[in-house]
C-alpha cells in the first residue's frame, strides 16, 4: 500500500498529456478510514430497501442518515465546498410489490462548469440476504455494498481537499440497487430532468474482497464492464454504428479504456491492472450504471478481479464447513484503496478536462484520404486526432490542432477507424470520441 500511496502524490492524472495531481497526504485512500466505514453501515444490521427507514439504530434509514452526516461532515471540513441533499420517490415494483419510499443520499462538489459537465461516483448502499424479500434479517452488506459506499464517502473526503475542478463531481449512495436498481433509475431520471450533462458514471458495486470461491486470490486486478452498442442508440443510430464499425467504441468503451489507459500510467507495477470487460456488466447480472445507459450517459461498473459467491447474497451461516455470509472480516482493505484511488485519478482526469466531443464523422470513401468533423467542445482548448488501423484496439496519436475538421491525407478510410478528443489549456484531455456516418434519417 505504501507504494500506491506514493505514486498517488506525485502520478499524472491526465490521459495522453497529462497534467500533475494535487499532491497531499490528503489524497491517500486510507484503508483504515475505509474498513472503519464497512464497519459502521455492518453494524445496522440490515440495510434492506424495505427494512425500517425510521428506527435510529437498526435498517436503511439509520445507514442512509448516518451517511448523510458523514457527507454534512466533510463539507463542513471544507467550508461548505460540497452540497448535500436526499433524492426521494415513491417507486414500486415486482420485488417492491407495495411500494416504498426510495432514498438516494448525494453529495456534490460544484465546478466551473455546473451542470455542463457532470461526473458521478456511486455506490449501492441497500443489502440482502439469501431471500431477497427478507427485510428482517440481519443482512451486512459488507462488500456488497458496503466497499462501493465506503469507497463513495473516501473519494468524497479526498476530491473535498481539492481546488475547484471544471466538471462537477456527484458522489452518490444510492438505494433499492437489491430490489430492482430504483435508486440508480431514480438518480438517472433526476439527472436527466435537471439538464445534467453526464460525462461519467463511475458504479462501484462489490470492490472490497480478493478471494474467490474458487480459492484464488486476485489483489491486483480489478474488473471494469462498459457496453458496446449503446442502449439508447435508436435503430439508425445502431446501423450508423455498426455500418461504421463502431460496435467496439461507444462512450462508454471509451470511457472503461481512459481508465485503463490510466491504471498502466499510475501504476506500472501492475499494483492494479484493468480488466476490460467487453459485457454492460456480468453476465445475467446488472447494477445501477445500466438506468444511466439506458438514457444515454456513459457508465462503467468497477468490480472485484474475482468474486466469491459464498460471501454474496447469503444468510450468514455454515454449512459443510463453508462459510457463507458477506461480512466485513472476508475484505481486504488495501485492495478498496487501490480501487479508491483508481476512481478518485480517473474522476478528477476527466474534471479537469473538457468534456469529449459529443460526435464525430467521417467522409473519405473511395479517395485516399480522410475528412474528419466533430462538435466542438466546450471549454476545449484544441483537440487530439488518433487512429488505428480496422484490425487493431489501441488509438496512435496523429496530430494536435484547433478547429473542428481536419483531412487525414492518405489515410483510407476503409482500413482504419479514427477518433477525437478534446484538450484544456491545462494539458488534461478528454476520452476518444469514435468518428463514424452519421445516422441516416
Amino acid at each position: 500500500m505504501k507504494k500506491l500511496c506514493a505514486l498517488a502524490g506525485f502520478i499524472a492524472i491526465g490521459f495522453a498529456s497529462p497534467m500533475a495531481v494535487y499532491a497531499s497526504p490528503a489524497n491517500e485512500a486510507k484503508p483504515e478510514r475505509l474498513k472503519a466505514d464497512v464497519e459502521k453501515l455492518v453494524s445496522f444490521g440490515t440495510r434492506h430497501t424495505l427494512s425500517s427507514a425510521t428506527d435510529p439504530k437498526r435498517g436503511i434509514g439509520a445507514a442512509r442518515k448516518w451517511a448523510h452526516s458523514e457527507f454534512a461532515k466533510i463539507a463542513k471540513a471544507c467550508n461548505g465546498c460540497l452540497q448535500t441533499e436526499y433524492l426521494e420517490r415513491i417507486m414500486s415494483g415486482p420485488r417492491i410489490p407495495n411500494g416504498v419510499n426510495i432514498v438516494d443520499v448525494l453529495a456534490i462538489k460544484p465546478g466551473t462548469m455546473g451542470s455542463d459537465h457532470v461526473i458521478i461516483i456511486a455506490g449501492h448502499i441497500d443489502s440482502r440476504v439469501s431471500d431477497v424479500m427478507d427485510f428482517t434479517q440481519d443482512a451486512p452488506g459488507a462488500n456488497d455494498d458496503g466497499s462501493g459506499s465506503a469507497l463513495v464517502i473516501e473519494a468524497a473526503r479526498i476530491i473535498s481537499q481539492q481546488p475547484q475542478h471544471q466538471a462537477t463531481i456527484v458522489f452518490a449512495l444510492l438505494s433499492g440497487e437489491e430490489q430492482g436498481l430504483m435508486g440508480g433509475r431514480l438518480l438517472a431520471e433526476t439527472a436527466k430532468e435537471r439538464g445534467w450533462k453526464v460525462t461519467a458514471m463511475l458504479n462501484n458495486d462489490i470492490v472490497g474482497g480478493t478471494l474467490g470461491t474458487d480459492g484464488r486470490k486476485v489483489d491486483n486486478v480489478v474488473r471494469v464492464f462498459s457496453e458496446g452498442i449503446r442502449a439508447s442508440e435508436d435503430l439508425a443510430g445502431q446501423m450508423a454504428r455498426r455500418n461504421s464499425g463502431g460496435e467496439d467504441d461507444g462512450p462508454s468503451r471509451a470511457l472503461m479504456r481512459y481508465a485503463d489507459t490510466l491504471a498502466a500510467k499510475a501504476y506500472p507495477d501492475v499494483v492494479l491492472d484493468v480488466f476490460g470487460v467487453r459485457r454492460p456488466d456480468r453476465f445475467a447480472r446488472g447494477g445501477d450504471h445500466l438506468p444511466a445507459l439506458e438514457l444515454g450517459f456513459p457508465a462503467i461498473r468497477y468490480t472485484v478481479g474475482v468474486e466469491n459467491y459464498h460471501h454474496q447474497h447469503q444468510d450468514v451461516r455454515t454449512e459443510n464447513g463453508i462459510e457463507y455470509g458477506d461480512t466485513v472480516d472476508k475484505m481486504d482493505f488495501d485492495y478498496l484503496a487501490k480501487v479508491t484511488m483508481l476512481n478518485i485519478l480517473t474522476a478528477t482526469a476527466l474534471a479537469d478536462a473538457p468534456p469529449a466531443p459529443a460526435s464525430a464523422t467521417l467522409g473519405g470513401a473511395v479517395t485516399s484520404n480522410t475528412t474528419v468533423r466533430w462538435d466542438a467542445s466546450l471549454g476545449a482548448h484544441a483537440y487530439r486526432i488518433y487512429q488505428r488501423r480496422a484490425d487493431a484496439q489501441d488509438w496512435s496519436f496523429v496530430r494536435e490542432l484547433q478547429g473542428t475538421e481536419t483531412v487525414l491525407e492518405g489515410l483510407i478510410v476503409d482500413d482504419h477507424f479514427v477518433g477525437v478528443s478534446a484538450l484544456g489549456k491545462n494539458g488534461a484531455e478528454s476520452t476518444i470520441t469514435f468518428a463514424g456516418l452519421p445516422p441516416r434519417r
